[in-house]
């Protein structure tokens, strides 16, 4: 089982989503850099569950206490550990999963993977509540990156078919971001939030769940970022993305689009402007090779519908190797894509870190 991830910010994870607390700890943070923890703690909350209807009525504040790796405010180069109290769990309404798995989710594979003996509650380690540690971690990079004038936010760019508009891949800033953060619902088409919303809501009130995609850009990475081959910008990225339970694709630049064009379409040609090589286009989402270009770094991630439903599902009993329908009690949200915005951009922050650490080296 690995819960390990980075060659400069080596980090941790460990906790069940019903364990006492669930935590992270980190070797590499850069020593010296006075940490602002009422920020951190503000980027936590927006992954926090029951702020709203459009999320699970669990509540957990994620609170989170430090416990080592600063002195006076500032990281001392000490390993980072925090911890979050799980406050809020109902581990009898899991009970049954062991032997009827929840389709969607990892019970069976962890059935037979861990032979009984993985936690069931909550899901266990296989839990979204799993990806507060990293938003803990991911809040940090954010402030670290920020203060090598690099910035990172997302916006939910589609939810059950209904479409925000996209980021501008040429031209976006830092200031594109500021207005999301302080929404439940980030978008930047209000009349598609509002649909949005009422999808959501629509499938709430069926007792089913909404899926979507989240866009993600990264602004002010210099050119140079990266390596080939296994240890590219998009490799990086990727690997910790699908961390979170819920992602099941990611795309760069034009993604998938770019498989219909011509090479001249696809192609972003280099111009000249303020003494900066940049691009008239930005298909290619700031990698080539592995490698930044210096223009914006942008990805989405198709987040798939949440599996806990309450409409009834056929599975089978383990134990008597018969089918059985189930039936799916607790608090569950109908649509993860909302909540699951602060946990991709703390997983970019994580991997893009990482990667200016090890630019770093040879600069």
């Amino acid at each position: 089982m690995s819960s390990c991830y980075g060659r400069n910010i080596k980090i941790s994870i460990f906790g069940q989503s019903h364990s006492p607390a669930i935590g992270v700890v980190a070797d590499g943070l850069p020593f010296g850099f006075k940490l602002d923890t009422e920020e951190l703690a503000a980027f936590m909350a927006r992954r926090a569950p029951g702020s709203s209807d459009l999320s699970t009525k669990r509540k957990e504040p994620d609170s989170f206490k430090i416990l080592s790796g600063l002195k006076n405010g500032i990281l001392c180069g000490a390993p980072f550990a925090a911890e979050i109290e799980n406050s809020d769990t109902r581990s009898k309404d899991y009970s049954q999963f062991k032997d009827t798995p929840r389709p969607g989710h990892a019970d069976y594979t962890a059935q037979v993977k861990y032979d009984g003996f993985q936690d069931e509650a909550g899901g266990g380690h296989f839990s979204g509540r799993l990806t507060a540690p990293l938003c803990l971690i991911g809040g940090i990079c954010m402030q670290i990156l920020k203060n090598e004038g690099i910035h990172i936010g997302a916006h939910v760019e589609r939810i059950a078919g209904i479409k925000d508009e996209r980021f501008d891949p040429v031209n976006i800033s830092p200031a594109d971001f500021s207005d999301l953060s302080q929404m439940a619902l980030p978008v930047l088409d209000s009349d598609a939030g509002a649909k949005m919303k009422e999808a959501i809501l629509d499938a709430k009130e069926l007792g089913d769940s909404v899926g979507g995609i989240i866009e993600c850009a990264v602004t002010g990475l210099p050119a140079g970022v990266g390596d080939p081959m296994f240890d590219g910008m998009e490799n990086l990225i990727s690997s910790i993305v699908f961390a979170i339970p819920a992602v099941k694709a990611i795309e760069f630049g034009a993604g998938f689009d770019a498989c219909d064009m011509l090479g001249s379409e696809n192609n972003d040609s280099y111009i000249v402007k303020d003494g900066q090589v940049v691009t008239e286009t930005n298909n290619h989402g700031g990698i080539l090779g592995g490698i930044t270009s210096g223009m914006p770094l942008i990805f989405r991630a198709g987040i798939k519908p949440t599996p806990s439903i309450f409409k009834a599902q056929k599975s089978v009993s383990l134990s008597e190797m018969k089918e059985k329908t189930l039936e799916i009690k607790g608090r569950h949200d109908p649509c993860i894509v909302p909540r699951a915005v602060p946990r991709i951009e703390a997983a970019a922050a994580i991997a893009v870190c990482d990667a200016l650490l090890e630019y770093k080296k040879y600069k």
